[in-house]
């Protein structure tokens, strides 16, 4: 049995100045961008009144539930430098109509609208927690303009112009326990593709199903990867609530790298295998979701492989360990009993005896 901690991270109202109750003006495209977004927000404990604009999705429709006004804009896809154009002028307007403390965003390329807001609003670019290495397209691009705040959430690249305050992976931890005796098939596994547009992620699909076996239950949400007849109950996309739903009645949850759907997981309790999307077979613009795979593996939070390399043991693994959230269980440590009591809990919810 181990247990792997991180440090804490900063105080509630600390991060980026912003003090508690401020109302903002967000801005973030669907997916990890707006995950990583509204987890800050909810940190950095600001007015519920405050203005999201984002792509209207099951999942921002249940991550922003407790917010006032959300105003949906059409999906802008990567690169897409007309989208991006339509955006600015939709963010510009919003924000000359309304008192907003500071203009806020994780990005993709709906965060250059920060560029074009008013000169006297505070404007906050906070990189994703994905670009390990340096920024991404959008964070080059607004690292050249004059007035927008930096942030990584990365130290290795941090600098004077992109000063390291926080990273949102600092508030987990992994209980890991002595194998049981080899866990009995089948499986009930969720596998979870993300919903970026156009990509599809066949080699995911193909590398699950050749590790099934008879009696495996399988749910799969395959947002662009549709039209395949597929084993189990199958979905183009689901609220973030429903989704969390599915995963909590799972042994194991293979998904893809997006950052989004992978803290989702790390809130819930469910360490993931982790298949990243790569740009060389068309999944993804880049390759940043090996990246962030790759961070979260050496935190020991997540299981990644290639989907050629998958294998039955890999998902045995994964449903040995139990993430747990710092803003659950708080700073301290986690002992030894609590670490038995958890998995007791977990295994008498699944039904594992």
């Amino acid at each position: 049995m181990s247990i792997h901690t991180v440090a804490a991270p900063a105080a509630h109202g600390t991060w980026m100045d912003v003090a508690p109750g401020s109302k903002l003006l967000l801005v973030a495209s669907t997916g990890g961008h707006l995950t990583e977004l509204a987890k800050i927000a909810a940190k950095l404990e600001i007015s519920v009144d405050s203005t999201w604009i984002t792509h209207d999705s099951p999942q921002a429709r249940s991550l922003l539930a407790r917010y006032t006004d959300v105003r949906y804009i059409p999906y802008v896809a990567p690169r897409d430098l007309r989208g991006v154009l339509r955006t600015m002028r939709t963010v510009s307007k919003v924000a000359r109509s309304g008192d907003y403390v500071a203009a806020m965003s994780t990005g993709a390329g709906v965060a250059l609208a920060l560029a074009v807001l008013p000169s006297r609003m505070r404007r906050l670019y906070v990189e994703s927690v994905s670009r390990v290495h340096g920024p991404s397209m959008t964070g080059k691009i607004l690292g050249r303009v004059p007035r927008v705040e930096r942030r990584t959430q990365h130290e290795g690249w941090a600098s004077k112009r992109w000063p390291f305050e926080f990273t949102l992976l600092d508030e987990y931890s992994v209980l890991s326990k002595q194998r049981r005796a080899e866990r009995v098939s089948p499986l009930s596994i969720l596998v979870t593709l993300g919903t970026i547009k156009p990509y599809r992620f066949d080699a995911a699909v193909d590398a699950v199903e050749r590790i099934l076996v008879p009696g495996d239950r399988v749910f799969w949400q395959v947002g662009c990867t549709s039209g395949r007849e597929l084993p189990g109950q199958v979905v183009e996309a689901l609220g973030r609530v429903e989704l969390q739903g599915v995963a909590a009645q799972c042994d194991v949850v293979i998904s893809h790298a997006g950052v989004g759907s992978a803290v989702d997981l790390l809130d819930l309790g469910v360490s993931p295998v982790l298949l990243p999307r790569r740009a060389e077979h068309g999944e993804h613009v880049d390759d940043h979701q090996a990246q962030i795979a790759a961070t979260l593996d050496e935190r020991g939070l997540v299981t990644v492989r290639l989907p050629e390399d998958l294998t039955r043991e890999d998902l045995q693994c994964a449903a040995d360990r139990l993430v747990i959230s710092r803003a659950d269980m708080g700073a301290e440590p986690v002992s030894d009993s609590l670490d038995q009591e958890l998995f007791a809990l977990l295994d008498s919810e699944r039904g594992v005896a």
